[in-house]
């Protein structure tokens, strides 16, 4: 076989800029010869190729240092094996951590997070040569169901997910115990049928936290049929206790006892249908319902607008809409109506309904802005905000979350308190509710510019706006106190005390 392999015969070459491919020289290759045999050549071949269809040509060029540094590695040994197959992956990671350890380089490293926490991760020729292994064994032939990570696509069932998170996989490894693994994957399959992808993934979490808390207490259960009411005390004791925050604990038994009812009823095990009580669901702590102050959104937004054009005007139309960050990802090139000659958007809300609100000519003309560029860039499809990996999609949370908290990081942008400043797309539309606020609007009209279908929430934007509140009653009470002397004039000396108590 052909000992190179060419990056310009690679699909992240063909799909790179033309300034990138016309500085490709005809030497950027990869030397298969570097490895022992033709079996590892054609495997490695392989890999590459595959690699090229997701990864971009500048990822593909560090992946070749740390090729040959597994060649590097591979010739310090002196018995290998004709084909990568035929070790077992640790034994391979063995063999690059030794190699890095004689040459002084390091075997972790640390990455910030988009949040500001530091994780420690493997060295990236350890990633590599664990990808490698992972991509290079046999497809797994058994029905989906069977597996421990199943694709989602090929479960046979039609799945109801949020658009803006994409999820493709749901990984049970993290259940210990062999048998409940298989029991809770019947539970979840049922699930899946009938609730929205976001909740089973939180039932996975609860879960997980629960096997987890199983495995560090030595608890062997051979199944979930061992689950009394005593393991269930101990385990809501420790939960409990934890540390933990007491924010999501209530959501957190509930996806719970989900689970542990529905393996009750596959497996006519009834007990685990009457293992909880209604005051094992402790109450929720409820959040501080905040907002950002005028000079944190000028801040911000002084830093916005040196994104990318396109995620720019989505972050400022967010602000502009009041929506959630699910409706303003969604929203579709047909939103935009002209109604007695005035702009109206049609909002397709995620988790509720559809309604349609007034907007400014200014905020109008931002939004067409923005359709014309993804018909220029993407051509035609249905969301004004698009997935560059997927045009069919909208923009994903995520990438917009690790933009824009990038650019905080690295402009450490700050809150009036002096804190980091947060990323919390919500706090955008509690902002706008709680602006709609000062405009004195009655709660009905907040509630429908909100897409609210009742004014219940409206309470809380009131609410943020107390001291507002407090300084027009002050004057109000001034006002009052003035008309109140001025018509005590001319009354008795009885009078006088209210003057000097003021």
């Amino acid at each position: 076989m052909e000992k190179r392999l060419y990056f310009h015969e690679l699909e992240c070459c063909k799909n790179a800029d033309k300034e990138i491919r016309g500085q490709m020289k005809q030497t950027d290759y990869i030397d298969l010869s570097l490895l022992p045999s033709g079996a590892m050549q054609e495997e490695m071949s392989r890999y590459f190729q595959y690699r090229g269809t997701l990864v971009s040509l500048n990822t593909l060029r560090r992946d070749k240092c740390y090729y040959n540094a597994f060649c590097r590695a591979m010739k310090s040994h002196k018995s290998l094996p004709d084909s990568l197959l035929e070790w077992e992956e640790n034994k391979w990671v063995m063999l690059i951590k030794g190699y890095l350890l004689q040459n002084g380089k390091p075997l972790t490293i640390q990455k910030q997070s988009a949040y500001g926490t530091t994780h420690t991760l493997d060295a990236k020729p350890i990633i590599f040569v664990k990808n490698l292994i992972r991509f290079l064994q046999p497809p797994d032939e058994r029905p989906e169901r069977e597996k421990d990570i199943w694709q989602l696509d090929r479960l046979g069932i039609e799945i109801e997910q949020n658009p803006i998170y994409r999820t493709v996989t749901l990984n049970f490894t993290g259940i210990r115990q062999p048998e409940i693994r298989e029991e809770v994957k019947k539970a979840i399959f049922q699930h899946l049928k009938s609730e929205n992808l976001g909740t089973v993934k939180r039932e996975m979490t609860s879960i997980r936290q629960f096997s987890k808390y199983l495995e560090e207490q030595n608890r062997r259960l051979d199944s979930c049929r061992d689950i009394d009411r005593t393991l269930l005390e101990d385990y809501l004791i420790h939960k409990a206790t934890d540390g933990s925050s007491g924010r999501s604990s209530g959501d957190n038994i509930m996806k719970l006892r989900s689970v542990l009812e529905s393996v009750g009823k596959l497996y006519g095990w009834p007990h685990l249908e009457k293992l909880f009580i209604n005051t094992d669901i402790p109450q929720e702590v409820q959040p501080e319902f905040k907002a950002f102050s005028d000079e944190e959104l000028k801040r911000l937004n002084a830093h916005i607008t040196k994104l990318d054009e396109q995620t720019a005007r989505c972050m400022v139309i967010h602000q502009m809409l009041g929506t959630r960050i699910s409706d303003t990802l969604t929203l579709q090139r047909d939103c935009l109506s002209l109604v007695d000659g005035t702009d109206m958007i049609k909002i397709r809300q995620v988790k509720t309904r559809v309604y349609e609100k007034p907007v400014s000519a200014e905020l109008a003309a931002l939004i067409r802005k923005a359709i014309l560029y993804s018909e220029e860039r993407y051509g035609d499809g249905v969301y004004i905000f698009v997935d560059e990996r997927d045009k069919s999609r909208p923009l994903q949370y995520s990438t917009v979350k690790h933009r824009v908290l990038g650019l905080i990081q690295k402009a450490d942008l700050r809150n009036d308190k002096g804190a980091s400043l947060r990323f919390a797309t919500h706090m955008f539309r509690r902002t706008y509710g709680a602006k709609l606020t000062e405009l004195h609007l009655d709660d009905w009209t907040i509630a429908k510019l909100l897409g609210h279908k009742g004014v219940h929430a409206v309470m809380h934007y009131r609410k943020m706006n107390n001291l507002i509140l407090a300084e027009e009653t002050r004057k109000a009470r001034q006002a009052q106190t003035r008309i109140l002397f001025a018509n005590l004039d001319g009354w008795g000396e009885e009078y006088e005390q209210i003057r000097q108590n003021d």
